[in-house]
């Protein structure tokens, strides 16, 4: 799946990022690249449970288009 996080703009934004995800499934991979703002996951969790936890976590994200 893939992301864009609008606020996102910082390699400790991107480690925020990360843990909100792993904090619901330990074993997510997760690329970030602040620079683009736009996060890669491949895990077991739904979109919407990743949608959930980066409100909750204060980054917000939306699905990006193929």
């Amino acid at each position: 799946m893939q992301f864009h996080i609008k606020n996102m703009t910082c390699f400790g934004c991107a480690r925020s990022v990360t843990a909100a995800i792993q904090s619901i499934d330990k074993t997510a991979v997760v690329s970030a690249d602040p620079e683009s703002r736009k996060i890669d996951v491949v895990t077991t969790a739904s979109r919407t449970e990743i949608e959930a936890i980066l409100a909750e976590a204060g980054y917000p994200a939306a699905a990006e288009l193929a």
